[in-house]
């Protein structure tokens, strides 16, 4: 069996020179090994990763240079021990992927093939069992299949949580023709790249869900809507859908069957409302990408008013695991609620950033310190927001909060599509609601006037208070803005859209207390009302903060200590992130 060099071909590690490094593998190719340029691997914040197969052996901080070492190493049958995953508390070592913490509580259903096949082969994917649930639909009828999906739980995995297998039995029942499916690979939330990950690393899975799908409801037609800042992901898709034409995976007469289903691509402009099912139609037709009425539903008068099923691309993807294991193994993760897993994208304030899955249900406690290794330089937790911008902020009280839809939902977040942002104790969280406010407001189609003009509203008032210009009585008009724009907005941005301004006056309502009353932002961030010292008492002389300052702000004192000259000082906060001491205060 010859050896494989896998090395993680995603955005992160490519911009950290994985590409180079694959080409040097290139460069020293021999028969004996073969090297891939893998999709997502999960762990970004070691990238560039390498796995080398069989031997499940994780190589973290990969350079150009180690290459030679590499191969040699193999081909010694030995490991290359420098490049191991090292614990920074124990400094133990680990040699093997599944020993590695941030890899030993995850399970993988999407992500199972990500980091194991090259994305633009097919027959990568057909080694890994690709395509044989497809191959295993055309012998069932197509209600079978819908009932095996109803059967396994699996729930919207674009943010909402609906019954995916309900949905698929309204177009199933319909007596329209014809009948579309839809994917919604515009993936718009700051920090959240899972779909784009599937998509780009494994894209024969996304459309095997698709077919698998189109066959249970009847549909010849099918549209990936990816958003245009994702090119290798499109560049990938185009190469699979053109492949699986070939091998008679998609076209007509699929598998010499009578089932034919074709996908064509829909590159999007990048307005985040057309991640909204109704705006995402309008936009596949042409038209101005905004939402319809709720009262008319897409498995009645979809795109171009034909009964059309959307889901997104981490939906799909599980799609091939149930009908080949079937919806019992299914339910054997997860919650009774929400079965299954969930992917996130870590990132912010945390040591492991990545893309992880992870089993429904699992305690947000162990997604923050056991896979994610804890708080970046070891600072206090205080809060993570689940679900983009429309999600909300959950403090530290809820670290044991189980992670699934409802739970997240009681607490006054979301799921999401699976974006997840961990911040500690210097991140402001008035700011974060005046900077996600910012971002939904500009981001607002403006068909209806609660949110065109409610976020409006909101965002001015948060501004006032970040300046230091907030009145006592702007936090009861903040939380009636709110509630108001969830009330009475049309569609789910407008309806979602107050979650991080009324979960944040929810858990941190002393913080927006102390911007207003004492004109002082307790993270340090509003530069208004911050004003960074250091403590002479504090200080030990180590230099720390004088070498991280852009600005020649901080002096050198006769007695060997440091301080800080306002008059220099552009209050960004570097001098307090690299002392060690807490000798820094504002």
């Amino acid at each position: 069996m010859k050896i494989k060099f896998l090395v993680c071909g995603d955005v992160g590690c490519l911009g950290n020179g994985s590409q180079e490094i694959y080409e040097m593998f290139q460069n020293h190719k021999q028969d004996w090994f073969e090297i891939k340029l893998t999709g997502c691997q999960g762990f970004c914040a070691a990238g560039p990763v390498i796995q080398v197969q069989p031997g499940d052996i994780f190589y973290q901080k990969v350079k150009p240079d180690d290459v030679e070492e590499i191969i040699e190493k193999a081909r010694q049958h030995q490991v290359f021990d420098r490049l191991n995953w090292k614990d920074a508390k124990t400094r133990e070592k680990y040699e093997k992927v599944h020993e590695i913490p941030f890899y030993r509580k995850q399970k993988k259903i999407v992500l199972n093939t990500n980091g194991q096949v090259d994305p633009e082969s097919i027959d990568d994917y057909l080694d890994f069992g690709g395509y044989d649930a497809l191959k295993k639909t055309l012998t069932l009828h197509p209600e079978d299949i819908v009932n095996e999906i109803i059967k396994s739980g699996l729930r919207g995995r674009g943010g909402g949580g609906f019954s995916t297998g309900r949905k698929w039995k309204s177009i199933f029942e319909s007596k329209q023709t014809p009948r579309y499916v839809l994917c919604n690979g515009d993936e718009g939330d700051p920090g959240a790249f899972m779909d784009r990950s599937v998509m780009q690393g494994t894209p024969h899975l996304v459309l095997e869900g698709m077919a698998i799908a189109a066959y249970a409801v009847g549909s010849t037609q099918g549209y990936i809507y990816v958003r245009d800042e994702y090119p290798i992901a499109i560049k990938n898709l185009r190469i699979a859908i053109d492949a699986a034409k070939e091998k008679g995976f998609l076209g007509d007469q699929i598998m010499g069957t009578d089932f034919s289903f074709d996908i064509k691509i829909k590159r999007g402009a990048g307005a985040f409302v057309c991640g909204e099912s109704s705006a995402l139609m309008r936009s596949i037709e042409g038209k101005i990408g905004e939402p319809n009425e709720k009262y008319v539903h897409a498995a009645e008068a979809g795109l171009w008013k034909k009964p059309s099923l959307l889901n997104n691309v981490e939906t799909f993807a599980n799609v091939p695991y149930i009908i080949l294991n079937g919806a019992d193994k299914y339910r054997e993760l997860g919650t009774e609620g929400s079965p299954g897993t969930k992917v996130f994208s870590l990132v912010g304030k945390i040591k492991n950033a990545g893309l992880i899955e992870v089993p429904m249900g699992i305690a947000l406690r162990e997604i923050i310190y056991d896979v994610g290794g804890g708080i970046s330089k070891n600072r206090p937790f205080k809060a993570v927001q689940t679900g983009g911008p429309s999600g909300g902020c959950i403090p530290i009280d809820y670290m044991d909060l189980p992670i699934d839809y409802d739970s997240l939902t009681r607490v006054g977040s979301m799921m999401g599509s699976g974006g997840m942002i961990v911040m500690d104790d210097c991140d402001c969280m008035v700011e974060l609601a005046r900077y996600f406010t910012r971002f939904l407001m500009e981001e607002s189609c403006g068909k209806c006037t609660p949110c065109r003009e409610g976020l409006m509203q909101v965002y001015g008032i948060l501004e006032r208070i970040t300046r230091g210009e907030g009145r006592m009585e702007d936090i009861e008009l903040l939380e009636e803005l709110g509630e108001y724009i969830s009330e009475s907005a049309l569609c789910g941005l407008g309806k979602s859209a107050p979650n991080p301004l009324l979960s944040t006056l929810r858990y941190f309502k002393h913080e927006y207390i102390d911007h207003i009353e004492n004109k002082h932002c307790t993270a340090g961030v509003c530069k208004r009302l911050t004003r960074f010292e250091i403590d002479p008492e504090a200080c030990k002389k180590c230099g720390a903060c004088y070498k991280a300052w852009a600005v020649s702000a901080i002096e050198k004192t006769d007695d060997g200590t440091y301080k800080i000259n306002q008059d220099k000082c552009v209050k960004c906060g570097e001098c307090r992130l690299s002392c060690s001491f807490n000798a820094i205060t504002w």
